[in-house]
């Protein structure tokens, strides 16, 4: 059975941010990511995993103002600076929780070969930084009704980019919520793109939620991960319809563990 990672950024929301890792390794996990921890010191945040024990599987680069719209720099053409800022910025906080893998958002931006190329040499940038650090550079496909504009919303395109930058360093955070809206065929997805996947995170379909909740059999999907023997954590990457410990039923008959 996978073993899972809990997003305190989306789940264990009853507590304060620093007081969720706890919550977490309460709750059974041994792992969990977070969206931008930019609001406290790397010391702060680090201190939290290291107290409870945990694991980090993986945290985003700043997107910048997430409250005036925006959504990450690495496909916006004038934003280079902005984009190697972050990659600055993420690294002592990688280094203080022990994460091996971060991921850059694209930002919104109309797909088109300025933007392309853009997104091509930050990425490269980013991964080569990332590397003297022994870290791997994540990029993440999102569908249009999550954050319509993105640069990168379909797994093919992705996969396809990660081919031409051809960087060891860079991978596929491969998103089955995301990638059930655009494309479905997860099953076969995940095989088809095995050798190119980073870091898995999943979701209910359609409403976010639980991964019991919805249109999807992740029980099968589980199974199929371990037998393409993905060792990785995979992301909890969703919104609790209610309380978050009330909503773990499906961990437990899953037998999985956090």
């Amino acid at each position: 059975m996978p073993r899972f990672s809990a997003n305190v950024s989306m789940m264990f929301t009853e507590h304060t941010f620093l007081d969720r890792f706890a919550a977490a390794r309460d709750a059974g996990f041994e792992a969990v990511e977070f969206q931008f921890p930019y609001d406290h010191a790397p010391d702060e945040i680090g201190r939290a995993v290291r107290d409870n024990g945990l694991a980090v599987s993986v945290f985003n680069l700043s997107p910048g103002d997430w409250q005036s719209g925006e959504r990450g720099f690495a496909a916006l053409p004038g934003r280079e600076a902005g984009f190697r800022a972050t990659v600055t910025q993420a690294l002592p906080y990688a280094e203080a929780v022990g994460a091996k893998r971060l991921h850059a958002m694209a930002g919104i931006a109309k797909p088109g070969a300025d933007t392309e190329a853009v997104f091509l040499d930050n990425i490269r940038y980013g991964a080569d930084r990332l590397a003297e650090a022994g870290l791997e550079l994540l990029i993440e496909p999102i569908n249009p009704r999550a954050i319509p504009g993105y640069f990168l919303s379909t797994t093919s395109e992705a996969t396809a980019l990660i081919k031409r930058i051809a960087h060891p360093g860079v991978r596929l955070q491969f998103d089955i919520f995301h990638h059930q809206i655009t494309r479905g065929d997860v099953i076969q997805s995940l095989t088809e793109c095995r050798d190119l996947i980073g870091h898995i995170q999943i979701a209910g379909v359609p409403d976010r939620h639980e991964p019991d909740i919805g249109e999807l059999n992740y029980a099968d999907i589980f199974q199929h991960v371990d037998s393409l023997g993905y060792s990785g954590w995979i992301g909890c990457e969703y919104t609790p319809k209610a309380g978050t410990r009330e909503g773990l039923g499906w961990l437990r008959d899953l037998g999985g563990t956090g």
